[in-house]
């Protein structure tokens, strides 16, 4: 039987709507968030699931808070959900790490797998792994059943990524929004895509900044 996952976004935060890099630093939702956390939640009591997980950071924490009561469910937080840690670039806008980190910026906008942001970031490859590595084992232990997930823009890239087969050195061509539902499956060892950027929900939501706002940047 396969496993089934419904994958979300956290809500808004104002580094968000600032476009600065988050990673690990601990950020909560802004109004806009929460609003969205309630607008998904509302759309999610309406689903089945037999779990829910979320990265253990503030802004997925609450999102998954408010979806929590309509399911009855208990919340896994789980650190190994958590975004890429980005070093240095933490906190600063996409302008501002260029200026400050011309050479490790350029590397971290090409995404080479292997470059880990100055100040413990974490590279692309090590990220990736490690996203993989959680969900196949919530894959083992929840075999058949459907779970909830909240987490971060980073991850679902690499969510995405892994059930398509996209590299993670090819150039985003999917949307990351905030509180949008995204589906995939874990079915005989593979994972496959079900659906993904689902925002009937949703007045409006922002895309993931690693590349939205990164072009911008490159545009100036």
């Amino acid at each position: 039987m396969p496993t089934r996952f419904c994958l979300i976004r956290h809500g808004e935060t104002a580094w968000n709507a600032a476009g600065r890099l988050q990673g690990h630093v601990d950020i909560p939702l802004n109004h806009v968030g929460r609003a969205q956390a309630k607008a998904a939640a509302r759309t999610l009591a309406t689903l089945s699931f037999n779990a829910i997980y979320s990265s253990d950071l503030a802004r997925a924490l609450q999102t998954a808070t408010d979806a929590s009561p309509g399911l009855g469910l208990d919340i896994v937080a789980t650190p190994a959900l958590r975004e890429r840690c980005l070093g240095v670039f933490q906190g600063l806008t996409h302008a501002e790490a260029q200026a400050r980190y011309p050479s490790d910026y350029a590397r971290f906008r090409a995404r080479e797998p292997d470059h880990a942001p100055p100040g413990g970031g974490e590279s692309l490859r090590d990220f990736s792994a490690r996203i993989e590595a959680a969900l196949t084992s919530a894959a083992d232990q929840r075999r058949g059943e459907t779970v909830l997930v909240v987490t971060h823009g980073g991850v679902l890239d690499v969510v995405r990524r892994l059930a398509t087969g996209q590299g993670l050195q090819a150039k985003r061509d999917f949307p990351l929004l905030n509180a949008a539902l995204n589906w995939i499956e874990r079915r005989d060892g593979r994972w496959l895509l079900v659906s993904w950027g689902e925002t009937a929900h949703l007045e409006a939501a922002r895309d993931e900044i690693f590349d939205a706002m990164a072009d911008r940047v490159d545009a100036s």
